[in-house]
Order: structure tokens, then C-alpha cells, then sequence
């Protein structure tokens, strides 16, 4: 029963009766009492929540920034020195731009779960030698789930019973063309649109009918393993970030370093007060700032991605846009990708 727990278990080369054996099963299903320990043992049929920021780290993000920096520390010292209105000023830019990164990114935070919605809500299944109609997070590695034409097959299965069974596998494979279902064990070296005798979560049935095995469910299916890999990608510094970072280190630099030779200059060459070239300093390097350069990349950023969204595609992060923009070739595969091999009507 051990096998059941792993995706990697052969299950496509391995003949029915061994599938049933290793899987502790029978083509009657489970009892419910069975499929009960097992649901408590492997958990349930649905794929682990995505890791993704709280609002909170995600608003607070937006101030990760080398010029944010720079402009709350200009606020900062433009309210010590009593200008409230300029202080103001510079904290509502600040605030602006956060908010409007904030909001965009918390929308499409949302396109890491889309990958949930290809899961069938319910699944036919064999319990207690009946069939009946239960949650598709219910199932569990031995449950015997029947399929027809237009079921979205609800969990990885080894097929052992087909009649004129063809499943749509895009999701997965990329292939346009509805595959023929077999019962007969193929290579244990052959590819995932080559494993006929397999019916693999997420897909769907667009003829015959057909019964197979749960033989994974959950974060082990192959449908689990393309979720897995698109939350546990890595965050990349964009080229624009990069830049941006480096020119606010920059200007960092230059602004302090002529602050210091004015307020230098004005003490001991000219010997004013020490107090009245501080302020000089001060107000010199806070009029340097160029406050609304955050605020007008993060307003461009998103007016870009807004226009792509109109057409239907979601930008996680804001600065991507500008990745985007650079691109020059695409290498895809397009149906599943690209596009959907769906029929609709409009």
C-alpha cells in the first residue's frame, strides 16, 4: 500500500492485478470504512494551498525600495524642520504608490489558485460494491472511479476497464488530439502522452466510458507536480528593479555627498552658522529628490498591466511588465498554454 503514497510507482507498467494487489483493492472499490483510514492516512484529494504573501507583507512590500527610502527620510526630515505640508506631500506620494502596486499584485495573487478550478467537484465512484456520487476531495489510492464523456477525471488513475474511452490530455501534454485509452501496460520508460493505460487528474473525457484505480490524488498527481512548481518559483529581480535600485544608490550618494560639501563649504569658507547650513544642507538634498519618479513607474507599470489583463493575462508582479516588454521570442507549447482546445460560444 506503500506504493500508493508516490508518484513515481510505475503504475502504467504495471499489470491490473498487481495494481489492485499493491494497492490492497479490488475492481469492486473500497468499503467505506477502508476509504475512511485512507482518507485519514494520505489526506485529502486537493491540492496544497499556494504560498502567498498576507496583505499586510504584501502592502508592506511595496516600500522595499531604495527611493521609498530615500523619500520617507526626506519626509522625516522636512517634518523636523516644521514643513508640514511639503512632509505631506512626499508621504502621500509614497502612500499612492504602495497602495497602487498593493492593490494590483493582490489581484493577480489570485492566478495561483486558477490551477484548482480543473479539479471536478465530484467524482462516481465504487464504495461498498454500489455506486455513488462523492466529493472529489473524498477519494483516496484504491478507489475505483468510473468515467464517461464529459467527466474531468477527478485524480490519477490506472485504467482496467475501457469502451472506446478517449481523454483530452492539453492540460498536460500539449496534444491537441483526444487520446485512445487501453487497459494494457506500456514501457516503464515511456512518456506521459504515451501512457495509454493512465488517466491523469485534471483531464477530460470526451468519449466512451471507462473505470481505473485511484493510484495518486492530491499534491502526488501530475496535476500536483505543475501546481508545485509554479508557487515554489523563486521571485527574479527584473532589469527595471535592478536599475532602479542602482540609481537610487546613486542619487543616494550624490545628494548626501553635495550636502555635505555645501554645508562644509558654507561653515568653513564662508563661516556661516553651523545651524543655518545644516538647514541649507537639508533643504538642498530634500529639493534633489525626485519624489514622483516611484510613483510614476508604478502608475505606468500598472496601466500596463491592465491592458494586459483585458486580455487575459495576469501579471503576478508589476515590475514583469517591463521584463515583459523586452521579450522579443516566446518558446511555448501553445495548446493548454496557449490556448485552451476548447469550443465556446459567444
Amino acid at each position: 500500500m506503500a506504493d500508493s503514497a508516490f508518484p513515481g510507482a510505475g503504475w502504467h507498467a504495471t499489470d491490473v492485478e498487481d495494481v489492485f494487489r499493491r494497492l490492497d483493492s479490488s475492481p469492486q472499490g473500497l468499503s467505506s470504512q477502508e476509504a475512511a483510514e485512507r482518507l485519514a492516512r494520505y489526506g485529502p484529494n486537493r491540492l496544497p494551498e499556494a504560498r502567498t504573501r498576507g496583505p499586510l507583507i504584501r502592502f508592506l512590500s511595496q516600500f522595499h525600495n531604495v527611493l521609498i527610502y530615500v523619500l520617507v527620510a526626506a519626509a522625516a526630515v522636512t517634518a523636523l524642520l516644521g514643513h508640514w505640508v511639503d512632509a505631506g506631500v512626499i508621504l502621500g506620494v509614497v502612500v499612492i504608490n504602495a497602495f497602487i502596486g498593493f492593490v494590483q499584485e493582490g489581484k493577480a495573487e489570485d492566478a495561483l489558485k486558477a490551477i484548482r478550478r480543473m479539479l471536478t467537484p465530484h467524482a462516481m465512484v465504487l464504495r461498498d460494491g454500489r455506486q455513488v456520487a462523492i466529493s472529489a476531495e473524498a477519494l483516496v489510492p484504491g478507489d475505483v472511479v468510473l468515467l464517461q464523456s464529459g467527466d474531468k477525471v477527478p485524480a490519477d488513475l490506472r485504467l482496467f476497464r475501457v469502451k472506446g474511452l478517449q481523454i483530452q490530455e492539453a492540460a498536460l501534454t500539449g496534444e491537441s488530439i483526444a487520446v485512445e485509452k487501453t487497459t494494457a501496460p506500456v514501457p516503464a520508460h515511456a512518456v506521459l502522452g504515451d501512457r495509454l493505460c493512465m488517466a491523469y487528474s485534471g483531464t477530460l473525457v470526451t468519449h466512451g466510458q471507462g473505470a481505473g484505480v485511484v493510484v495518486a490524488t492530491g499534491a502526488q498527481t501530475e496535476l500536483g507536480h505543475i501546481s508545485s512548481l509554479v508557487s515554489e518559483t523563486e521571485a527574479v529581480t527584473t532589469p527595471l528593479l535592478r536599475q532602479m535600485a542602482q540609481f537610487g544608490r546613486w542619487l543616494t550618494a550624490a545628494i548626501l555627498g553635495i550636502a555635505a560639501v555645501t554645508f562644509a563649504f558654507g561653515v568653513l569658507v564662508r563661516d556661516y552658522a553651523a545651524a543655518e547650513m545644516f538647514l541649507a544642507a537639508v533643504s538642498l538634498a530634500v529639493a534633489a529628490i525626485p519624489e514622483g519618479l516611484p510613483a510614476i513607474m508604478t502608475i505606468t507599470l500598472a496601466i500596463g498591466v491592465q491592458r494586459m489583463a483585458r486580455r487575459n493575462a495576469i501579471i503576478r508582479r508589476l515590475p514583469a511588465v517591463e521584463t515583459l516588454g523586452a521579450v522579443t521570442v516566446i518558446c511555448s507549447d501553445k495548446t493548454g498554454t496557449l490556448t485552451r482546445n476548447e469550443m465556446t460560444v459567444r
